[in-house]
């Protein structure tokens, strides 16, 4: 059952998702992992405000509701698998 489960091919990523910013990229990848709006805008150094225009933009031009909406688009598409880059929390070490 795995198996052909495995080789059900997932749907491709809208092509708006290339109309993202890099930021918004990065922004789309942290909810994707669960942040919360508080939690990205300390991963970016950047502002809750900044970070809540992000998301608003991501939504906008991917024609999403909400983050629950963005958050299932990520996994039904494989947009970011799960050993793919993680920014690094500002706790760990550059070496391992």
């Amino acid at each position: 059952m795995i198996k052909q489960f495995a080789r059900i091919p997932r749907p491709t990523p809208p092509k708006e998702f290339d109309r993202l910013t890099t930021r918004e990229q990065e922004v789309f990848h942290l909810i994707a992992d669960g942040l919360s709006n508080t939690e990205i805008a300390r991963e970016l150094f950047i502002s809750d405000t900044t970070v809540k225009t992000h998301i608003t933009h991501i939504l906008q031009k991917l024609a999403l509701r909400d983050r629950v909406q963005a958050v299932v688009l990520a996994y039904q598409t494989g947009l970011f698998a799960r050993d793919s880059r993680r920014t690094r929390s500002r706790d760990e070490s550059p070496a391992g």
